[in-house]
């Protein structure tokens, strides 16, 4: 009959060669590469031939590509969202303080996925320089292992048992500086002009000085000014964090080439995420702090489309420690929405963690947070976490802290008295670190435990003590895994390890506060974790039931809104998870006491109170308000009518 379609055999089985892949993801990515590196290079260099350049290298690294990471990357393209699943959970770790050599890691898998983690980030084990390494950040070869921990090929086997597993391993690339003992820097000092032009270096100290009447310090302590000298070449190196790491010349078109190779390599490794340390500090501007550039995100634009195309399946972790106001960016915004960084850590939401369970006040947390930061991403999620390897910095501004009441230079005095134990009734066991002597400002180093009272309980045997140290850690892992985004835990937290004591006793830590909160992994402990009603066993319970029900409730996923919600009430933070099938209101209680909440401030739907999800029960209701336990999160999560 005319118009009736006619029948013919079945197609055969269709393909898609390796090389398409390869055209079609370039042609994907070609426009949003070529106007950032346009942007950063059209005048150093023809952009026709930089991008003939970067494909020729793309192309290359696709070719070295192992197969199974060719597989993962189609998966990844088929769900780009993969990261920002609710059973993505995080776990970081020092390889030697956790097992040892890359080996013992691969031992240590079953105890992963038994708390529930799904994302293992390796701390810094690139090949560091001798001695003082700043933890790992100086990297003199990027393409070795620390010898000490094992090999590249070791990684990779430890990657490959990973990704078998459903863990995505993290590695770190340091961006901005490299170690004085780098090959690139060798070669400066032995005069080659072309790897000096890597680096930033001055022949006289008037630029540098110009430079320094704007510049902070990052360790005004162990490493002041941001210049060092360097008698071989006899010239002035920019050197921002310490003498033995030479900030990188990022204005050169071939130091893009260079990393964006390295990054391919570690990723061809078998590393699925890159966290990009000191991205803040990348790019310098005369008359500024040289932070936070917009020439930054251009960067990191460039890196992240490159990837996607001979690499589809990595994906990029933002180190920006800076400001509420600056975070957003590395996220995405404006020309760069979804197209930089996929992670970032939530530093603003750890500080008004500690700032909240200091005061027992909240409202300073649920303004911050709302004023500044958007519900969502688009292809990209925070990664929330209550501490980190590094000191925490009272990122407190002036103006926020004068809409409660306080000032900043106070406020930010305050909490660093309180976290190194100073202040009266603090339960914390804290130490300074970088103190400024012109402003009063500190920063703080210390463990979970030591922070939230349970070093010191435990010394004392006082019960009560250790009971609510117990409450803020469970406390500070619910808020993570609710709030959005990716939690991290550091190791030893999920067993509450106290400071490291000994640390002073190697020369080469001991300069360095921040190893405190570095402690060897005690495996004593952790076997017996899932038994025991010490606290450590409480605190591992707690958390890994927590990550257990986070991965069950997809609406705690970091593609979900996160919506804080100011209820008036001084003591609690809440915040809503509205997904497709459920909604989930965090409610924090920030305080040593019960607190009640009217459940119309969180807007619940009509009927019963939600169960809390976190224990399957009714929390206690009285007068229409939720009871809400001293020191508790509860999670109430309500299915959608017809899901």
């Amino acid at each position: 009959m005319p118009g009736r379609p006619t029948t013919s055999a079945a197609p055969g089985p269709a393909s898609v060669s390796d090389d398409a892949l390869f055209d079609m993801r370039w042609e994907r990515a070609v426009a949003d590469l070529r106007a950032p590196l346009g942007r950063l290079y059209g005048r150093a260099i023809p952009i026709d031939a930089l991008m003939d350049r970067l494909h020729a290298l793309l192309a290359r690294k696709w070719a070295e590509r192992p197969v199974d990471l060719r597989v993962l990357d189609i998966r990844r393209d088929l769900d780009p969202h993969w990261f920002q699943s609710s059973r993505m959970a995080g776990y970081v770790f020092y390889v030697d303080r956790f097992a040892g050599t890359m080996r013992g890691v691969a031992d240590r898998i079953p105890y992963l996925r038994d708390l529930g983690i799904t994302y293992a980030h390796f701390m810094p084990c690139l090949m560091p320089r001798p001695g003082d390494s700043d933890g790992g950040y100086a990297v003199m070869d990027y393409t070795r292992i620390d010898p000490r921990l094992g090999t590249m090929a070791e990684f990779s086997e430890v990657c490959a048992e990973m990704r078998a597993a459903g863990i995505s391993p993290c590695i770190d690339m340091v961006l901005n500086h490299t170690a004085r003992e780098h090959d690139w820097a060798e070669k400066a000092r032995a005069g080659d002009a072309y790897h000096q032009a890597f680096y930033r270096l001055y022949d006289a100290p008037e630029i540098p000085l110009e430079f320094e009447k704007t510049l902070l310090e990052v360790f005004p302590e162990q490493a002041p000014g941001n210049f060092t000298f360097d008698e071989a070449m006899g010239k002035w190196v920019w050197t921002t964090f310490n003498t033995f790491q030479w900030d990188l010349n990022w204005e050169n078109p071939e130091v893009f080439l260079a990393i964006m190779e390295t990054i391919l390599t570690l990723a061809n490794a078998g590393a699925e995420v890159l966290r990009l340390d000191a991205v803040a500090f990348m790019w310098k501007r005369m008359g500024t702090i040289c932070q936070n550039e917009p020439e930054v995100h251009d960067i990191l634009q460039a890196i992240n489309q490159a990837a996607s195309v001979a690499a589809p399946a990595t994906i990029f972790k933002a180190e920006a420690i800076v400001g509420p106001d600056r975070l957003v960016p590395y996220l995405g915004a404006g020309r760069h929405t979804g197209k930089v960084c996929n992670l970032a850590y939530h530093n603003s939401l750890m500080v008004q963690f500690w700032s909240a369970l200091a005061t027992r006040e909240t409202r300073m947390m649920t303004d911050v947070l709302a004023r500044h930061f958007p519900d969502s991403f688009r292809g990209a999620q925070w990664a929330t976490y209550i501490r980190c390897h590094d000191d925490i910095g009272w990122a407190i501004t002036e103006e926020d802290a004068g809409r409660h009441g306080v000032t900043g230079p106070g406020h930010r005095r305050f909490l660093g008295d309180f976290y190194a134990g100073r202040f009266e009734g603090s339960f914390a066991r804290g130490a300074d670190f970088q103190v400024n002597e012109a402003t009063g400002d500190s920063r703080t180093n210390g463990s979970f435990a030591a922070l939230a009272g349970l070093e010191a309980a435990l010394r004392t045997g006082d019960a009560e003590a250790i009971d609510r140290a117990v409450a803020r850690i469970v406390l500070g892992h619910a808020i993570i895994a609710g709030f959005g985004g990716l939690p991290l835990v550091y190791m030893g937290d999920e067993i509450g390890l106290p400071n490291d004591t000994t640390f002073p006793d190697d020369p080469d830590l001991a300069g360095d506060g921040r190893w405190m909160q570095r402690p060897f992994m005690d495996w004593d402990l952790a076997g017996s974790a899932p038994t025991t009603d010490a606290p450590h066993g409480r605190i591992f319970r707690a958390l890994r039931r927590t990550l257990s029900v986070r991965a069950a409730c997809p609406e705690l996923g970091g593609a979900t809104a996160s919506r804080v919600i100011d209820t008036g009430h001084g003591r609690l933070f809440c915040v809503a998870r509205p997904g497709i099938d459920a909604t989930t209101w965090l409610v924090a209680n920030m305080s040593d006491e019960d607190q009640r909440l009217h459940r119309d401030a969180l807007g619940l739907p009509d009927g019963p109170v939600p169960l809390d999800a976190l224990t399957s029960l009714q929390p206690e209701i009285a007068d229409d308000h939720i009871v809400i336990p001293a020191l508790a999160c509860l999670w109430l999560r309500a299915v959608h009518d017809g899901a």
